[in-house]
């Protein structure tokens, strides 16, 4: 099972304070505490407010009725057709979450939004490389379809790197990994994974960090891998056990029960 987060800026946009105070806590896994500063007055605020609370939904499994509240604000203040297809996109990729970690089967909804996300946003326009990465992540999990997967992460991967997003870059690498490693690329596998790790931690990411951590471990030889695996577990304790599902990914193995 594949998971990711938003996408972002990276660090902070400019030198604005409340968006260094907003990354700070997201980056550690304070999605909460991150959407309480950011007053829904504008539909940037309340659309960035309602991801926030997306996010948490995906990492801790919890807080479902507050994001869907923060996403109705959004999508009620949203006038432009780039703010309703951000608006959109967010819908869907709730819907997504949902579905993926067994909440509630939203996949029809996820697809239509993510499609009416698609005729609001046009291709080049900085929010497009995020629309494609979701539209990616529908096809990997929800539709078994690898290969649209890829074609939609490669679009994602050229949109992130026009327009200068690191975050979602790690995401792309990551996920373009993923789909090497099933088809026995180790090298290529290898080579994303660490790239993703890079710059999560480049970032601070912090919140990312173990869940890229282990992916490249997947694609290690012991002793390495099972090194990287210990510092995803460290890491997941500091954060308290977040992401949730990475749980189910860290715990040890049950040795064979006996048989004579």
């Amino acid at each position: 099972m594949a998971h990711t987060a938003m996408s972002g800026n990276g660090t902070t946009a400019g030198d604005d304070p409340l968006q260094t105070a907003v990354w700070r806590l997201r980056s550690r896994g304070c999605w909460a505490d991150a959407a309480a500063l950011l007053l829904p007055a504008t539909p940037a605020a309340a659309l960035q407010r309602a991801s926030l609370l997306v996010e948490r939904c995906l990492y801790t499994e919890q807080g479902w009725e507050e994001a869907e509240d923060a996403l109705r604000t959004a999508e009620a203040m949203a006038h432009s057709d780039d703010e309703r297809g951000a608006a959109a996109c967010e819908r869907g990729y709730l819907a997504y979450a949902a579905t993926l970690l067994a909440v509630r089967d939203r996949a029809d909804e996820a697809r239509a939004a993510l499609g009416r996300a698609a005729a609001l946003v046009p291709p080049g326009a900085p929010a497009r490389a995020l629309l494609d990465f979701r539209r990616g992540l529908l096809a990997e999990n929800l539709t078994s379809a690898p290969q649209a997967a890829r074609a939609a992460y490669r679009r994602a991967h050229a949109g992130a790197t026009a327009h200068s997003d690191p975050l979602l870059l790690s995401f792309t690498w990551r996920h373009l990994a993923g789909l090497a490693l099933r088809d026995g690329e180790l090298a290529e596998a290898r080579h994303g994974f660490a790239e993703s790790l890079r710059i999560r931690e480049e970032l601070g990411y912090l919140v990312g960090t173990a869940p890229a951590l282990v992916s490249l471990a997947d694609a290690e030889t012991e002793p390495e891998a099972s090194r990287l695996r210990e510092e995803a577990r460290r890491l997941f304790r500091l954060l308290g056990g977040v992401p949730t599902w990475l749980s189910r990914q860290l715990a040890p193995p049950v040795p064979p029960a006996a048989t004579a």
